[in-house]
């Protein structure tokens, strides 16, 4: 029994001085309002609004052509001879797959566009956070938005802010509310 005894403090003194020195610190962020303090955001933003528009007009345009091809051959039809319809009709039936594939093709050229363009965002905000974290002594940053109960004290984004030489927001962290 004595030995048991022994064994068993021997065990709860390794076990407690393991959990003590691989104690992990934990911290939090919310990228996305970091990145909308960055002047850089603005900029990309302002570039994929003027990408997406020209896009969408010359889809727009592809539609009208499309739409005067059509008419064209309506009007038209009654005095082509049967080969020149089919051709004709051959053509607009293409015209039309295509226009129907353009709002998916649109989608994925943005979609392409913005990431091509917040990549270098994305990179400075992902070196500011590891700076920070290894800095302060953070193991893990997680974003904020995958937590439901975090204590404010955890949170590294003023840190990141300050890093970057950003204007922290009024307000950063739900728990100050």
């Amino acid at each position: 029994m004595k030995q048991f005894l022994t064994i068993l403090l021997i065990s709860a003194g390794i076990f407690g001085f393991s959990t003590t020195t691989n104690a992990q610190k934990i911290g939090y962020i919310s990228a996305d309002e970091i990145i909308q303090l960055m002047p850089e955001a603005a900029t990309v933003q302002q570039q994929l609004d003027q990408y997406q528009q020209s896009l969408y007009q010359n889809a727009q345009d592809k539609q009208n052509a499309f739409n005067e091809s059509l008419q064209k051959f309506i009007k038209d039809s009654s005095t082509m001879s049967p080969s020149l319809k089919e051709v004709k009709r051959s053509d607009l039936q293409k015209q039309s797959q295509e226009l129907a594939g353009a709002q998916q093709k649109i989608q994925n050229d943005f979609e392409q566009k913005r990431q091509e363009l917040s990549a270098p965002i994305q990179k400075k905000l992902q070196n500011a956070i590891e700076e920070v974290a290894k800095e302060n002594g953070y193991t893990y940053v997680m974003p904020r938005e995958a937590l439901i109960v975090m204590p404010s004290t955890n949170d590294i984004g003023p840190l990141v802010i300050k890093k970057l030489g950003l204007k922290q927001a009024s307000t950063t962290s739900p728990a100050k509310k």
